[in-house]
């Protein structure tokens, strides 16, 4: 099927230079090119967090003025040092 395909100059002047290095086609390049970019997001779906959430009121006081260094103190408390 023909097409037609925008790409910069230096871009397809590139391509040309490779092809004739490889002894191959612009064509066969891009043709090769979209493939392999069809392929890699084909195989990598895009990593997505599951859902994680419980019920509750947020935090507890004395916690919930959102004070980082008291919430760590609490997380730690009887652990070690």
């Amino acid at each position: 099927m023909k097409t037609t395909v925008e790409i910069s100059d230096s871009l397809l002047q590139a391509a040309k230079v490779e092809a004739a290095r490889a002894r191959t086609t612009v064509r066969a390049l891009i043709e090769a090119g979209l493939r392999r970019v069809l392929e890699e997001r084909r195989k990598g779906q895009p990593f997505r967090l599951r859902r994680a959430t419980f019920k509750g009121k947020g935090l507890q006081p004395p916690l919930n003025d959102g004070d980082w260094d008291a919430i760590r103190q609490r997380a730690y408390e009887g652990r070690g040092t």
